[in-house]
């Protein structure tokens, strides 16, 4: 087995030792990351993973478009829930959240914007040691943050909550009000969901 294979599954199987996390400790773990304002007609709530194709060009190319049309404007917020589908995945969903609030947005667009170079490296545990160092990350605040076994079991938890609570098998996938979006749509896909979730707001 690769090098770098060895310290994911090393990393995880820590993670993967921690028991059940309760609802409370969760919630304190994986507090709400959301973008935009707080009194929002409309929310998206966004499942995704770090690894995922589809999930990264929706941050680069759609999102940028729904900021300037609506959230720009109040009237529509993001609340991002993490949907890791791989060992790497989990790695990387984990940074953001030991990065703080302040700084959750911030990693996760430049995870999100550099995913070819980590996800595609043949090394991508030191390419995302890297990230974690120029967002301010030590050494061993990164080894700490992926050795974090509450916050990896809250993450797993969450997520296999939110995939039986809303049926979800793929990434990205979205609500909006009751309506879901799944797979790389286009930003009219969106355009027109939103729309209609804003009218049937007033």
């Amino acid at each position: 087995m690769p090098r770098f294979l060895l310290g994911i599954a090393f990393y995880l199987m820590i993670g993967s030792l921690a028991g059940v996390v309760s609802a409370a400790d969760s919630d304190a773990l994986l507090p709400e990351m959301a973008l935009g304002a707080a009194d929002a007609p409309v929310t998206i709530y966004e499942y995704s993973s770090l690894t995922c194709g589809h999930c990264a060009n929706f941050h680069r190319q759609t999102l940028p478009e729904i900021k300037k049309a609506y959230m720009d404007a109040g009237k529509v917020r993001l609340v991002f829930h993490d949907f890791p589908l791989d060992n790497l995945a989990y790695a990387a969903a984990l940074l953001p959240h030991c990065a703080g609030p302040q700084r959750y947005f911030g990693f996760l667009e430049v995870l999100f914007r550099t995913q070819e170079t980590w996800a595609g490296s043949k090394d991508p545990l030191n390419e995302l040691k890297k990230v974690a160092r120029l967002g301010g990350m030590s050494a061993n605040d990164f080894d700490a943050c992926l050795g974090n076994q509450p916050l990896f079991a809250a993450i797993r938890d969450r997520a296999a909550a939110d995939g039986k609570a809303y049926a979800i098998e793929a990434t990205p996938t979205f609500r909006i009000g009751d309506q879901t979006i799944v797979g790389g749509q286009p930003f009219d896909a969106f355009k027109k969901i939103i729309d209609e979730a804003l009218k049937a707001a007033k």
